[in-house]
């Protein structure tokens, strides 16, 4: 898998120009309702994770939460958890209510026009399972439109494409933290 990740090369940065593709994306998801392969896996899987991600969120339910809705949204879009959750590490540190100065929310960081763009007012960004929801989405969407380059999608979900600052961070601390040995 993190052969798959490095070889594959939110804050949204202009509400003006939405593309109509990514926006069907996200009206499709916020509209869908385990993503585990068994019990086993989901015990293993969630143990680890949990032990490296207990410094930053002590609450053990709400860490637990975090995960499962993680691995669970990866799994929806085809994309490693683990991948997720470095990204989740980056954007917000797994502050859930993390706000940055461009206004994007929640632990992926998803910039509010969002949810009225879709047709969706009432989704609130600071709840874990919607934030996740539109994290995921976007993410595989910029994944898909860069042909599988991951650094170049991770620029694009970032804002910052044509930079490396913001794919190297996320990658670094995939392989340091979140990858599965």
């Amino acid at each position: 898998m993190l052969l798959w990740i490095l070889t594959c090369g939110l804050a949204l940065a202009n509400p003006t120009a939405v593309d109509p593709a990514l926006k069907k994306r996200l009206i499709v998801a916020a509209s869908q309702a385990s993503s585990f392969v068994d019990r086993f896996d989901a015990e293993v899987w969630l143990m680890d994770m949990s032990l490296r991600l207990q410094r930053q969120v002590s609450d053990h339910d709400e860490r637990l939460r975090i995960l499962r809705l993680a691995h669970a949204e990866a799994r929806r879009v085809d994309l490693p958890p683990e991948l997720v959750l470095a990204v989740i590490d980056v954007e917000s540190n797994f502050d859930r209510f993390a706000l940055s100065e461009a206004g994007a929310r929640g632990l992926m960081q998803v910039m509010p026009f969002w949810v009225d763009e879709i047709g969706r007012p009432e989704d609130n960004l600071f709840e874990i399972p919607t934030n996740l929801r539109y994290g995921c989405t976007i993410l595989r969407y910029y994944y898909d439109k860069e042909s599988g380059n991951l650094p170049r999608a991770l620029a694009r979900y970032n804002g910052s494409v044509g930079k490396r600052w913001y794919p190297d961070r996320v990658l670094i601390r995939l392989s340091s933290k979140w990858y599965q040995q």
